[in-house]
């Protein structure tokens, strides 16, 4: 529903241009919102007047007018002085606070048809019928994006991307929990990942500049029809938990990137149990300390280079070998093999998911 603030800022622009005093009261006889010093009229005459089934009237050189809401009457205007150009003045607030209401009601249907849509609580009809009633476009590119600010949901993380992205261009914001923002992006004919990737980046790097927050942004795939949000909402969410766990040190964290990550993800944990049981026996690697990690994370990301790996950890080419057979008397796999090294790679993301999953029991 449209807030007291709203008609009082309206009335108040009305005021300083017509010089007109307007007053809107409530069904109730309780002003809403007044550029009057004192109200002279009794409350009595004008519920009478809202009780009656004349849209406007003259009393004691006051004009009353109705507002409606799809029909329904929501409140009366009052404006002080009873010639013409007092009565045009009114009609013309009337008018105003009318659009105002259907313009505010309108946006807040918008919202919550979005979030019923991002939340797959929508029938098929239902999804054509209130899109058309709320003019939103049902065959466009559109993809989902998922902002998380570490405090939960920040207000000036939601407004900082309501200022980066408008309604008018198709974009939407909302959110359906205490964590997360959403936006659902519309697409130009031609966008494809690059320019998703690129729309998540400079989320990111706007939220740390301008607001100084820092924030984990993900993106579900490109869809074709409204009907289909829901999906990308979907992965978007999956792409967020999954970033957490297999890809931390990402800021911006793609369903469609997310590898290996996204098929453990669905793995049930008594699975991952018996993986892991299998690989380690019972020398599971509980803590591997921060050294092993990046030089086997590094070793990998150089395919098993050592000369490559020990030159950008500026270690000897012999105490890299040395860590690894270190790390292989540890837990019976040899990385400088692709078999042993893929193995390690796929246990160690297995561990971190199922200590991962032993977290949210707490």
């Amino acid at each position: 529903m449209i807030s007291n603030q709203v008609i009082q800022n309206s009335i108040d622009e009305l005021k300083s241009i017509t010089k007109v005093d307007i007053c809107v009261m409530d069904l109730e006889g309780v002003s809403a919102a007044s550029t009057f010093g004192e109200m002279e009229l009794a409350a009595e005459l004008i519920l009478g007047f809202a009780n009656s089934p004349a849209d406007s009237q003259v009393i004691a050189g006051h004009h009353l007018l109705k507002i409606f809401d799809e029909g329904e009457l929501s409140y009366v205007l009052i404006a002080k002085g009873f010639n013409d150009d007092v009565y045009m003045v009114a009609k013309i607030a009337v008018s105003q606070i009318q659009n105002l209401i259907v313009a505010y009601k309108e946006r807040f249907d918008r919202n919550n048809f979005i979030q019923n849509l991002l939340l797959d609580n929508l029938l098929l009809v239902d999804i054509y019928n209130r899109a058309k009633k709320l003019h939103i476009e049902v065959e466009m590119s559109r993809a989902v994006f998922l902002v998380e600010a570490k405090l939960e949901k920040d207000n000036s993380a939601m407004e900082m991307l309501k200022s980066l992205f408008s309604n008018q261009s198709g974009d939407y914001i909302t959110a359906v929990d205490e964590k997360n923002i959403i936006l659902i992006k519309a697409l130009e004919p031609g966008d494809g990942y690059d320019e998703l990737q690129n729309t998540a980046e400079m989320i990111v790097d706007m939220m740390n500049t301008e607001a100084m927050l820092n924030v984990r942004v993900s993106y579900g795939t490109i869809v074709g029809e409204l009907k289909e949000v829901s999906k990308s909402y979907k992965e978007a969410k999956m792409a967020l938990d999954v970033g957490k766990i297999f890809y931390a040190e990402k800021n911006v964290v793609s369903y469609s990137t997310l590898g290996i990550g996204r098929l453990i993800y669905q793995l049930p944990i008594n699975l991952c149990k018996i993986f892991i049981q299998e690989i380690f026996g019972e020398n599971i690697p509980e803590e591997l300390d921060e050294e092993t990690l990046t030089t086997v994370n590094k070793f990998f990301d150089n395919n098993l280079n050592v000369s490559e790996t020990s030159r950008q950890l500026f270690v000897h080419r012999n105490t890299l070998v040395y860590r690894i057979e270190k790390l292989q008397k540890a837990t019976g796999l040899d990385v400088r093999t692709f078999d042993d090294a893929l193995t390690f790679k796929i246990a160690i993301m297995v561990v971190n998911y199922m200590r991962y999953l032993e977290s949210l029991e707490y």
